[in-house]
Order: C-alpha cells, then sequence, then structure tokens
C-alpha cells in the first residue's frame, strides 16, 4: 500500500505492526539507515507478525528533515502510535505551551508535537491545531484507535471496509487496489452528479462504491477492544455562524488584513525551499505580494513563484503575472501547457486523481506542479479557499440579487444589476440565469434550463436508471442546506479542488499549503457583512481594500476570472479535434451500458461545433480514462 503511492513521501518510509501486548517496527528500503540500525527489526518483506493493526508512512520530509522525524511515530513511552500526513502551522507556539506544562520534545517535528498535544487534551487537541492533516493514532493504553482530517479537508482520507472485515484508511484510493478482496465497482449516484454536473466530492460518496472519503472536519472512531471493531464517525468541527461581526469599516479591515498575513507567516515554516504559485488572479498575487512583504530585509528574500500560461491570448494571464513579478522581484517559472500532452498522459493523469475529473485546468495545475519539481523548492503556497470564502465566483451574484428581489429592494436591485454589467462584466444573459437558479421554483428553474441548453437533472445521453442513480441537482441540495458559501467551502466547490491540488502536488512530491484555510481567516470572513465580499458589482471587497497597498493597481482593479485555466474548447475543436473525439468516443464504448444513443450524437454535434461546447465533452473522456485505469465495472 506503501508502495503505490511512493511519490507522496520519496524521503522515507516506516512500518508498525502493533498487536495487544507487542509492536514490531519494519523497515523498506527508503527507510533512513539510521532508523534501520537501531529501531527497526525486520525488513517489510520478510515473513509476516500476528498484528491486529498495521500502521504504514511514506515521508516527504520539511520540517526537521533527519531520521527524527521518522515515523510511525510512538510516544516516548510507546502508549501512542501515530501515521501522520500533513502540517499544524502553530506547532512551535503549542510547543511552548506544551513544554511549559511538562512535555518534553527531542525533534522539531510537529508529528511530536500532535503526540503531546493528545496527550495532554485528548480529542480535544484537535481544536487546537491550526493547519491540515490527515492523521492515524493508536492509543495503546486506552484500546482506541482514532483518525481525523482538518477542518476544511485539505489532506484527503478514505475509508473501507475489505468484505473479510478489515478495515482500510488512506489517503488515495489506490492504496486499496492492493488489498485482498478489493473490486472497483461503480457508484451509480456519484457517477451521474460527476457526469451531469461535473461534481464530485459532495455527497459522503466516491465514484468508487463503498469507498467513503472522510468527511472534512470528522473523526473515526475504533474500539480495539471489540471482537470487530465498527468505525464511528462523527463531526469535530462546524464552520461558525453567518454575518455576525459588523462595525467600523477601518477596523474590519485591519482585522482580516492581520489575519491574512498571518496565515501566510505561519505557512512559511520550513526547513526546506517555499515558492508560491501565480495564475495572475487576485487570491494567488496576493499571497506572492504578501510574501514579498513578510520576507522584506531577509538575505533569503528571493522566492520562486510558479505559472502556467497559454498561447490563446484569451486565456493568457501574462499581463498579470508580470505586474506582480515586476512589484515583488519574484523568480519566475512558467509551463505552456499542450493538448498533446494532456492526451499522452491521460492514463496517468486517471491514476493520479483516483476519480475523473471536470475541466483540463487540472492538467494546467498538474504541468505548474511538474515544473515545481526540477526545482528545489518542495512546498508552495497556493489561493485553493480565496473563492469560497470571499464570494470570488459569479455564482455569488444571484443570491445576491435575489435577496434584494425578496427583500422588495427594488433600487438596490436595479443599482447592482447595473454595477454588475458595468463593474463586474456579467452581461443580462448570464444576470438572467443567476436569478432564474435562485429564485425559480424547481420545476420552473429545470424547463428553463433544458430551454437554454444548460444542464437538468435528467439528460437524454444517460440511462439513470441503469446506473441506479437519482435525477437530481446536488447544487441545489447543498445550497438549500447552508448558503452557497458554506456549500462552495463544503460541498460543491472546494472539495474538489483539493482534492485535485492535493494529488497534483503529491504526485510530483510538493507539499501545496493554503492561507486562505487558515480557520482564523475563515472564521473570520465567514462572519463578515455581505458588503466586504460582493457589493456594487465587485467581488472580494475587503481583499482588495485591506491590501491595496501591496497589490499592483491592474491586480487591485481586477474584475475578470480565470486562475490556471486552458483552452479547453480550442483544444477539443482545434488541429487535434479527432484525437479528442475518439477519446471520447472510446469512453462512450466503455460505459456503453450507462450512455444512451444521443450520447454519441452529442459528442458528434459539439466537435463539429453545431453545438455550444459543454464541459460534459471532457467528462466523457476522463470518465472513460479512469473507467480503464482502474478497471472500474458495475
Amino acid at each position: 500500500m506503501c508502495d503505490v503511492i511512493r511519490h507522496r513521501g520519496p524521503d522515507g518510509e516506516g512500518f508498525a505492526l502493533i498487536d495487544h501486548a507487542a509492536v514490531w517496527r519494519l523497515s523498506g528500503p527508503d527507510t533512513p539507515a539510521d532508523v534501520r540500525k537501531t529501531e527497526t527489526a525486520d525488513d517489510a518483506t520478510a515473513g509476516t507478525r500476528p498484528a491486529r493493526i498495521a500502521l504504514g508512512h511514506r515521508r516527504l520530509s520539511i520540517l526537521d528533515t533527519s531520521a527524527a522525524g521518522h515515523q510511525p511515530m510512538p510516544s516516548a513511552d510507546g502508549r501512542i502510535w501515530v501515521t501522520y500526513n500533513g502540517e499544524i502551522y502553530n506547532f512551535v507556539e503549542l510547543r511552548v505551551e506544551l513544554a511549559a506544562l511538562g512535555h518534553a520534545f527531542s525533534t522539531g517535528t510537529d508529528t511530536e508535537v500532535l503526540i503531546a498535544a493528545y496527550r495532554q487534551w485528548g480529542e480535544a487537541c484537535l481544536s487546537r491545531f491550526n493547519g491540515m492533516f490527515a492523521f492515524v493514532l493508536v492509543d495503546r493504553q486506552a484500546g482506541r484507535l482514532l483518525a481525523a482530517r482538518d477542518r476544511f479537508g485539505v489532506k484527503p482520507l478514505y475509508l473501507w471496509t475489505a468484505p473479510d472485515g478489515v478495515i482500510a484508511l488512506v489517503s488515495e484510493i489506490k492504496q486499496l487496489t492492493v488489498l485482498p478482496g478489493w473490486r472497483a465497482r461503480l457508484d451509480g449516484q456519484a457517477a451521474a452528479d460527476y457526469l451531469v454536473w461535473g461534481l464530485t466530492d459532495h455527497g459522503g460518496a466516491s465514484l468508487f462504491a463503498d469507498v467513503r472519503p472522510v468527511p472534512a472536519g470528522h473523526i473515526v472512531d475504533l474500539d480495539l477492544a471489540a471482537a470487530r471493531p465498527r468505525p464511528a464517525m462523527r463531526k469535530w468541527y462546524a464552520l461558525p455562524p453567518d454575518g455576525l461581526i459588523d462595525g467600523d469599516d477601518h477596523e474590519i479591515e485591519r482585522r482580516w488584513r492581520e489575519a491574512f498575513m498571518d496565515a501566510v507567516r505561519v505557512r512559511l515554516r520550513s526547513d526546506v525551499p517555499v515558492g508560491t504559485a501565480l495564475s495572475g488572479g487576485l487570491d494567488s498575487s496576493s499571497i506572492v505580494c504578501a510574501v514579498d512583504a513578510l520576507s522584506a530585509g531577509s538575505p533569503n528574500a528571493r522566492r520562486n513563484a510558479f505559472s502556467a500560461r497559454a498561447h490563446d491570448p484569451r486565456f493568457d494571464e501574462g499581463t498579470f503575472m508580470d505586474a506582480v513579478v515586476e512589484r515583488t522581484g519574484v523568480l519566475h517559472h512558467c509551463v505552456w501547457p499542450e493538448p498533446e500532452d494532456l492526451i499522452s498522459r491521460l492514463g496517468d493523469l486517471a491514476w493520479h486523481m483516483d476519480e475523473p475529473f471536470g475541466s483540463t485546468s487540472v492538467f494546467a495545475e498538474w504541468k505548474v506542479f511538474e515544473t515545481v519539481a526540477t526545482t528545489d523548492v518542495k512546498v508552495t503556497l497556493d489561493g485553493h479557499g480565496g473563492d469560497e470564502i470571499l464570494a470570488g465566483y459569479r455564482d455569488f451574484a444571484g443570491p445576491l440579487l435575489g435577496q434584494l428581489l425578496r427583500n422588495g429592494q427594488i433600487r438596490s436591485f436595479v443599482r447592482e444589476v447595473q454595477a454588475l454589467r458595468r463593474r463586474g462584466n456579467v452581461g443580462p444573459a448570464q444576470i438572467a440565469a443567476l436569478l432564474v437558479d435562485d429564485v425559480a421554483p424547481g420545476a420552473v428553474r429545470h424547463a428553463l434550463r433544458r430551454w437554454a441548453g444548460r444542464t437538468t437533472p435528467a439528460p437524454d445521453w444517460l440511462d439513470l436508471r441503469r446506473l441506479g442513480a437519482e435525477p437530481r441537482d446536488p447544487f441545489r441540495v447543498a445550497i438549500g442546506i447552508g448558503g452557497l458559501s458554506r456549500a462552495q467551502i463544503s460541498a460543491i466547490s472546494l472539495p474538489m479542488q483539493l482534492r485535485w491540488n492535493d494529488r497534483n502536488s503529491m504526485a510530483h512530491s510538493i507539499e501545496s499549503r493554503a492561507p486562505f484555510l487558515d480557520v482564523r481567516l475563515v472564521e473570520l470572513t465567514l462572519q463578515l457583512h455581505l458588503r466586504f465580499k460582493l457589493a456594487d458589482g465587485v467581488s472580494k471587497v475587503i481583499l482588495r481594500r485591506a491590501l491595496a497597498d501591496l497589490l499592483p493597481p491592474a491586480i487591485a482593479s481586477r474584475r475578470d476570472k480565470m486562475g490556471f485555466v486552458t483552452p479547453e474548447e480550442s483544444w477539443m475543436r482545434g488541429p487535434m479535434a479527432a484525437t479528442f473525439r475518439a477519446a471520447a468516443m472510446r469512453a462512450l464504448e466503455r460505459g456503453s451500458e450507462w450512455f444512451t444513443p444521443p450520447a454519441r450524437a452529442m459528442i458528434d454535434d459539439i466537435a463539429a461545433g453545431r453545438r455550444h461546447y459543454g464541459t460534459q465533452y471532457w467528462r466523457m473522456i476522463s470518465f472513460g480514462a479512469w473507467l480503464d485505469r482502474f478497471e472500474v465495472t458495475a
């Protein structure tokens, strides 16, 4: 299982087999020589042990790169064992607090701080961590196994129970493929949500039947005293209520800037070089400029930034990137993703992503991390989460306009529509579509969407009955539960992006960190009045104001949005159109029991330009590659 994900941690490997009365530490080829010599009994491939629990770890050395950071890591008395993926950014402050409480530390790792925090506070330690993490912890004295995932799901964790009752907790689904009893079977509802709506990572299921992602901010608890332990899953973190903080604008802007800058500062903690991703948008540009400000005067202040560019000027953000580079002096590395490369890497991408993905922009991010891996940078800061917490997506205009209409604020409604058209680059047709999605009853909304050629819950090109799926709009379900911003964070945007980002970065042995997902910044932003996020046709209002002195004017005043995009439609209809069409047709053949005859006509019409380009074209290609790579069956 660890060999399958060597890319996540090429710097070391370790294993611990735990039974009621004993623990055996085993080694592998990548286990540090010092550890193998002094602490390890056997090679992991030699023989078997009568163990009830097996812990495995692949190490990407970021903090204390010495052998002292080897995992699985025990407490000094051997009571606690942990295998852990991620970073606890406030580990320095926690170590000081724990040392004052009597805990001793012998390494510079955050893993040791995690163990001490659990010893001191038990499960309540989770609320003290500011970071991204997924870990499995065995408390031998309490007879308990605890697995936990961070608040926003930056780091992955999956749960599967094998036919023989073995319980597996893994970082990537592909690790399950080597286990006895594994068979890759399709989850029909998850497949329908992906193919129809382009949505994954949202409903407590993966596209693999019976493989469950542990939701963000959740715990899996196992009572090891039971003869056949059953995993109990429960939530340990919930988002705060919306819109509670108001007051003096300047004070709020000061607080927000302070929180953002500190989120960047703690994510620069590393014993290896740190770089930044730069798309040219507000979020990534803000991070690059913040790092520059925080590094001012440092002898090692020169930083690296990494970008994806496009030959087609309609999709290229080079002008905005150049403005940031000129302001900060960052060393800029660019890559131009090509469709030929995308097609040749389809199998690799399907394998590394674990599940199909809904846009070729994922490939642009893949190429960025591939470029990072050619340098000495092992950590990057990335802008994920900014759009979700700051109302950065165009979709946020719908609820705003709908709220004004429902409240009878007609003048404000008209003023906001005019501002969106003038300053937000939103046309009349887009405004109408956003309003329909927000205010129209379900039947009316679906009828209008069908008339406009937009996605509907039951398209004619997919046999939902044979998939075993219900016709539903998962976006509306998620938004109806907690509002758009919460839905974006917990279900319909961020979880997908975080999986893509995790797999893209870790495929190249790079750690990606997201300052916008610092818990302090998220909770502060969610509790701000909407006017701090979207007003007068302008999004991310507080970011623009709070960082006005750091950002180049071209960035601070920017209204359009891209973000590591690719000219997907041009690729599908350009010189390689026949190649992409062939890939789509192979996908239809591979999934012939689920696709209907109109699917072929739709592909032909899109490829020939007789039909408006829809991203379901790419989704079918990705779906087919995934079915093949994992040998998925019904």
